[in-house]
């Protein structure tokens, strides 16, 4: 894509995501750099870009607390006055499985930063996304086997039994749309190739990741955990981090929830995830490049997260995601909805391939 900025990704977001329309009134609930995840210019950027579109805008600090994350009265006061909440802090995605106000348009944002508005992941139009993701979904509600591998021996199958319901999902707003529908993990078995064990996002703790020397192998049947292959040390390392974090929120260890791929082939990643493994795992999850299993509790999205890199997810026979590059031109309609929007068709011919490897893990 060419002539990209951070301005025309918020009124990407603001006119193909929220539904914006002039005199509705945007409340931007943010969080300060100050505590590494978003930076400060975003909210300047969707500001300036409401007001350009005729919307009233107030902005909230809103801090992150890890521990109790919570909609305080007074925040509540400020929400039912907006007719959109958009989420420039973690807050939006701790509460994402909550109960909201009714009759608003409430929008999570993963565009992180300035930068990332700026790049094809925010450019790239939002009703592009959200099109693939209903073929992708509908794909899998009528699929009878799905296999997916990776280059380091992940080898899982089973046959989708998806939710398709309002409850299948969040009803919050995802910007941009990266992942399809979770897919419930009850029905699918094998092994599951990962480097580290990371969070979701959901809830924040002291020793949220924990890396392994080697790949380790997490052995899934019937989507229930099993036990871990790889080196001693490694499988000791994994089995302490699942006691632990099912100790200290009294979660069921060895249940494994759901998995979804990422669908943006915009999403890049331009850090070094080991500088902050919080942020990768809540803005890089959305590239085709990874595979991701929420784990660890029986509540969506679960406490320990399995990326499984480059994935290869072949469904009835089809192969949609090839070494972690997403054919969305596969899908019944994909040519269709790629010939549409050439901007993201531009995304898909040209994809973003940094996931923050900055070295091998």
């Amino acid at each position: 894509m060419t002539d990209m900025t951070p301005e025309l990704g918020a009124r990407n977001l603001l006119l193909n995501c929220a539904q914006a329309k002039a005199g509705d009134r945007l409340l931007i609930a943010f969080e300060s750099a100050e505590y590494g995840y978003f930076d400060d210019a975003s909210v300047g950027v969707v500001t300036t870009a409401a007001q350009s579109l005729g919307l009233q805008v107030d902005a909230t600090h809103v801090g992150f607390n890890p521990d109790n994350p919570e909609l305080t009265p007074q925040l509540l006061t400020q929400f039912e006055a907006a007719d959109i909440i958009l989420f420039l802090a973690r807050l939006g995605d701790q509460l994402r499985f909550s109960d909201m106000p009714s009759g608003k348009r409430i929008i999570v944002s993963f565009a992180v930063t300035q930068e990332l508005f700026g790049s094809g992941f925010g450019n790239a139009h939002h009703s592009a996304f959200m099109a693939i993701k209903s073929e992708i979904n509908a794909v899998l509600n009528r699929a009878s086997d799905v296999h997916f591998t990776c280059p380091l021996g992940t080898d899982v199958r089973g046959r989708p039994e998806m939710n398709m319901n309002a409850d299948g999902d969040t009803s919050i707003l995802r910007f941009p749309m990266s992942v399809f529908t979770p897919v419930p993990a009850h029905t699918f078995s094998g092994k599951v190739a990962i480097n580290f064990l990371t969070g979701t996002g959901s809830r924040y703790y002291d020793g949220y990741t924990a890396e392994f020397d080697g790949p380790v192998l997490a052995l899934l049947d019937h989507g229930r955990l099993t036990g871990f292959e790889g080196s001693s040390d490694d499988v000791v390392r994994a089995e302490a981090h699942y006691d632990y974090v099912a100790k200290l929120f009294g979660i069921d260890r060895t249940f494994v929830h759901s998995w979804h791929a990422g669908i943006h082939p915009g999403c890049g990643y331009p850090w070094n995830l080991r500088d902050n493994y919080e942020r990768w795992g809540g803005a890089a999850f959305g590239n085709p490049r990874i595979l991701h299993f929420h784990t660890c509790g029986a509540e969506a999205p679960g406490e320990i997260s399995w990326n499984v890199i480059d994935p290869t997810v072949v469904i009835d026979g089809i192969t949609y995601w090839d070494k972690g590059v997403f054919h969305a031109e596969r899908l019944p309609n994909g040519p269709d909805i790629l010939a549409k929007y050439p901007c993201t068709a531009a995304v898909f011919n040209q994809p973003d391939r940094d996931i923050g490897f900055r070295k091998a893990v």
